[in-house]
């Protein structure tokens, strides 16, 4: 117990994913007090080779394994896949990243460890899916962003597709296999059944492009690049600035009636061009000239300042640094410390669960005397 009165406490995960996907799913799942046994070869994850480093250390192995404990096991010998099935067999939930069938060859599959667990609940996650014509490819990030058609969309509109400036596809895929656990679990809460979820990256990226998606399925035409605006609604977008830009987003008529007063254009609600919010989408381009005629003039801190006394939804286009060091992030408690870096706690506050547990992550191998022995002991009960 973590003294945290978090909602997962009890609950014991056993991973043996790798670099970021299976790891953030499983990242998530300890913040909210589930015991998470990280299983890693005697070289570790890969992460642990990738910078930033802090000294010696990885800060993005310490983003996607806080608050873990681990385990080195040699999954190529009998004596070590023995002990990963006993662990198994003890264990709530499975988590596994490997290219399909692998998990299957080191007797660790789901068909290999239900017989002795049939309530586990076994998250596989893969680049493409455990069937289909794609299953055997490896995947990375980029590989997804490129194929589900998220790079397509991303840019402007006479520039090449562009990358997501994060890894999307791996932090979705383990956004949706913490969901998917927790899913299952009340699930096997129902029924006493676990289950084995078959988890794609291209599944769940493709998934959370609605935009694009519904453009397409509606209308047969291909969407592509719009820049820093939006595709289908005006003004919504990223506007000129005297010192940069601001980004503002009007959806309605009421709303765009008080922005027209607000910016000294009263006009513009009534000009037949911009009078719902498809003809102001249509019209963008003549709509930003009259918006950028006067926000072109004007600080980014003043056009914040104006819109937002007139309640009307703007932002400044924010630093990472900026972010994490604004009073936002600050009073919410996003980040707290406990190792090398600070590292974020999953963004969901639980009333009665108490947030800014210290975590860290692991050292190669730090709890595998403690793993055992706790396995040895809960062999031994009657």
């Amino acid at each position: 117990m973590t003294g945290f009165d978090l909602p997962l406490e009890g609950l014991v995960v056993l991973d043996f994913s790798r670099v970021l996907a299976g790891p953030f799913a499983t990242a998530l799942l300890a913040d909210a007090g589930a015991d998470i046994i990280k299983v890693e070869g005697r070289e570790g994850d890969d992460y642990r080779h990738v910078g930033p480093f802090v000294g010696n250390d990885s800060a993005l192995f310490e983003f996607a394994n806080r608050g873990k404990r681990s385990i080195v096991l040699d999954l190529k010998t009998e004596a070590d896949r023995t002990t990963a099935r006993r662990l198994a067999a003890g264990a709530d939930v499975v988590v596994e990243n490997f290219r399909p069938g692998v998990a299957s060859r080191l007797g660790i599959g789901y068909a290999d460890l239900v017989g002795e667990n049939p309530d586990l609940v076994y998250l596989s996650i893969s680049g493409f899916g455990q069937d289909g014509i794609g299953r055997d490819r490896p995947a990375y990030d980029i590989i997804v962003q490129a194929e589900s058609g998220l790079m397509a969309l991303t840019g402007t509109p006479d520039g090449p597709p562009t990358l997501i400036g994060e890894a999307i596809g791996d932090i979705a895929v383990g956004l949706y296999g913490a969901w998917a656990v927790t899913a299952a679990l009340w699930q096997r809460e129902r029924t006493g059944r676990g289950c084995h979820i078959d988890l794609a990256m291209f599944d769940a990226l493709l998934s959370l492009l609605p935009t694009g998606a519904c453009r397409y399925l509606a209308t047969g035409h291909v969407p592509m690049r719009a820049g820093n605006r939006h595709p289908l609604s005006a003004p919504f977008g990223a506007y000129r600035t005297a010192d940069g830009h601001a980004v503002i987003a009007v959806l309605n008529e009421k709303l765009f009636a008080r922005f027209a007063a607000t910016i000294g254009q009263p006009d513009l609600a009534r000009d037949p061009r911009f009078r719902s919010d498809a003809l102001r989408s249509d019209n963008e381009p003549a709509l930003r000239a009259c918006i950028e005629r006067w926000t072109g003039v004007r600080s980014t801190d003043e056009v914040v300042r104006v819109l937002a006394g007139a309640g009307i939804p703007v932002a400044p286009i924010s630093t990472v640094a900026q972010a994490i060091d604004s009073e936002q992030a600050r009073g919410r408690g996003l980040f707290r410390q406990g190792g090398i870096v600070a590292v974020p706690e999953q963004p969901a506050h639980f009333s009665g669960s108490r947030r800014g547990r210290p975590m860290r992550a692991p050292r190669l191998g730090e709890h595998t005397h403690d793993i055992l022995a706790g396995l040895a002991a809960q062999e031994e009960r009657p």
